[in-house]
């Protein structure tokens, strides 16, 4: 699609332009804006095995450098309480936030009795659907986002995911039994795969459909440019000819047809048909279930741990990626930011108008009253071309909806903007140094 490729290169020329870490010597976060609802974001960055894809701060696990890490990120976690927030929600991110499961069930617990939680997601890997993991993380966990990308075994062994987390069948069967020890059972899965095929693809929506998880996501393969090498060396190039294909596919058997076994919950988000009464879950009383993704149902939140990124009043706040330096910047007292961005009123409204259409609807009366400008005052350039291209299914007064082509143009742009998220990781991990730099990128080039 010529519109595809066009808006490639224009959302990578503008994160590549607007998404650049400056340094900071800011020691803490802002303080808390009294009376705002928080979501705590906690990422834990040790991995079993390094997916060659995956741009977010990790690192191998051992036990003698997780252990004290997590006790470092539970004095960071206090940090904020004294600078007055409090959570209503939170979302372990990684890495593999299960790594050490006795510890994360303590920072869990400490959370409780600190702030008031109402719900807490996590991620996890298919490794840790067992025993003891379940029974530790039942009650704790509400909400579980299982990371297994794909059920193909040629594609798991390609991945270097195979050995360790399991055969398709054998992660199919640890789904069913894991479903019931949460309120909601995520399927992370992505698509586009160099290697992958329609017929691989079609049979891991035929799993999904069996699995009996509550909701899935289908991401699309996005890279930055240090795992653009190795992902190549590893997977193969990626095919962005073929992506609206694909998309079209498992869009139209997860939620196309007469009736759907899901629901699109956002563009790659799908919740299973006669589920909704998990909106209300832990108190959260929306129109909506809640998403497994935790930059989509808050604006704003705090970020802790290495290789953490908050997003508060405008800012972009990035944690040091190195653990030793995190560590040596939380026991000394301080928070661990190396670095910030500071969007502009454009930028906002840019960000906005891609997380409310990711999200299917954009509502034109609370974008204006947000910004002071009307969606085509502020973004004329945008809302030109989503018309030219005939994006839009509703465009009145009220809101813009997308039609299914408007629906895969915004997953070009939500995915080129993870993309810019992840070179701005890039730029921090770039940082590094000695045998932290090293052990990731080993021959002085990125991985």
């Amino acid at each position: 699609m010529l519109s595809e490729r066009m808006l490639s290169r224009l959302i990578h020329s503008m994160t590549k332009r607007e998404l650049t870490l400056k340094p900071t010597d800011e020691t803490m976060m802002p303080p808390a804006e009294p009376g705002q609802k928080y979501m705590l974001y906690l990422h834990v960055p040790f991995c079993e095995r390094l997916c060659p894809y995956c741009s977010f701060n990790r690192y191998p696990f051992r036990e003698d450098v997780a252990k004290p890490y997590f006790a470092n990120m539970r004095k960071e976690m206090m940090m904020l309480k004294d600078l007055g927030y409090d959570f209503e929600s939170i979302y372990v991110g990684g890495g593999t936030p299960t790594v050490m499961i006795d510890e994360l069930c303590e920072t869990l617990d400490m959370a409780r009795d600190n702030f008031d939680i109402r719900e807490v997601a996590s991620e996890t890997n298919p490794n840790h659907l067992t025993q003891p993991w379940l029974d530790k993380l039942h009650g704790r966990v509400q909400r579980l986002s299982v990371g297994v990308q794909s059920f193909d075994n040629d594609l798991l062994k390609q991945m270097d995911r195979y050995e360790k987390y399991g055969s398709g069948e054998e992660i199919l069967e640890r789904i069913a039994e894991a479903e019931p020890y949460f309120d909601s059972l995520n399927v992370d899965m992505i698509f586009n795969f160099p290697s992958q095929t329609e017929d691989v693809l079609m049979a891991d929506l035929e799993k999904i459909a069996l699995c009996g998880c509550r909701q899935t996501t289908f991401s699309p393969l996005y890279v930055s440019s240090a795992t653009t090498r190795k992902m190549a060396a590893t997977l193969g190039k990626v095919d962005y000819d073929r992506e609206y294909r694909y998309y079209q596919i498992l869009d139209g058997v997860l939620a196309g047809g007469d009736d759907p076994l899901f629901e699109r919950t956002t563009l790659w988000t799908f919740t299973r048909e006669g589920q909704q009464e998990g909106a209300s879950l832990c108190g959260f009383e929306n129109s909506k279930p809640q998403i497994e993704e935790y930059q989509v149902n808050y604006d704003e939140y705090p970020a802790i741990g290495s290789g953490s990124i908050t997003h508060l009043n405008g800012c972009l706040y990035v944690n040091n990626f190195s653990i030793k330096d995190y560590n040596a910047a939380i026991e000394s007292g301080r928070m661990s930011i190396m670095g910030k961005t500071v969007m502009s009123e454009r930028d906002l409204m840019r960000y906005r108008f891609l997380l409310d259409l990711y999200k299917l609807r954009l509502d034109k009366r609370a974008f204006e009253r947000d910004f002071g400008c009307s969606v085509e005052t502020g973004l004329p350039l945008e809302m030109a071309f989503m018309r030219l291209n005939r994006a839009f299914a509703t465009d009145n007064e009220e809101e813009l909806t997308l039609t299914p082509k408007g629906r895969y143009l915004t997953v070009v742009m939500y995915r080129q903007f993870l993309s810019g998220m992840n070179n701005l990781r890039d730029q921090a991990r770039a940082a590094l140094t000695g045998a932290e730099r090293e052990l990731l990128f080993g021959d002085g080039c990125p991985a």
